[in-house]
């Protein structure tokens, strides 16, 4: 690990930053959690990679396609900007087992939590921290892909995300809250 290593926050983004719907992919429908835009600034100038982390098995199956993915993402760093957040990174798994598509059809790909690809492809692209890592996730495959990884997996079961975000940090030693 170099001197440059810092931690990461990764986050799910439907059902963490968004309510999730159901193969979330249109923006006018987006319904924003409250507390994303001040969890991620705080995260940021506390020096934290803040890295989404998400299944899209929507794309996979047909239901929608990236470039709609990519406007929900371009939509979630809009709204975290409004409190000069922003996002180092988005990851995102299409696959599906069922997949009309030949490059989204795989039985069990390693990027598709709970499997733990994604979160290990980013160790690999940023200079992350593990130890000092963790992931927010809304599903019991989010917190078994951070277990996979080798970083702490929070769940989130709604109300405001920045709370529970001060409530890791205040867990952490030496975390400015």
């Amino acid at each position: 690990m170099t001197a440059q290593a810092r931690p990461a926050a990764f986050f799910d983004r439907d059902g963490v930053f968004n309510i999730d719907q159901g193969f979330v992919h249109q923006v006018e429908a987006l319904e924003w959690i409250p507390g994303g835009p001040a969890a991620v600034r705080r995260l940021n100038d506390l020096g934290y990679w803040v890295i989404v982390v998400t299944n899209q098995s929507g794309i996979g199956r047909g239901y929608y396609d990236e470039a709609a993915m990519h406007a929900v993402n371009a939509a979630l760093a809009e709204w975290l900007a409004t409190a000069g957040g922003h996002i180092d990174a988005v990851y995102f798994a299409p696959h599906h087992e069922d997949s009309p598509f030949e490059r989204y059809r795989h039985p069990d790909h390693p990027d598709r939590k709970p499997n733990p690809g994604m979160l290990l492809r980013a160790m690999q692209d940023f200079a992350i921290d593990r130890p000092r890592s963790f992931l927010i996730g809304d599903k019991l495959s989010d917190l078994e892909a951070a277990r996979r990884a080798g970083v702490t997996g929070h769940l989130f079961d709604g109300g405001d995300l920045d709370t529970l975000v001060r409530s890791i940090l205040g867990c952490q030693a030496g975390a400015a809250v």
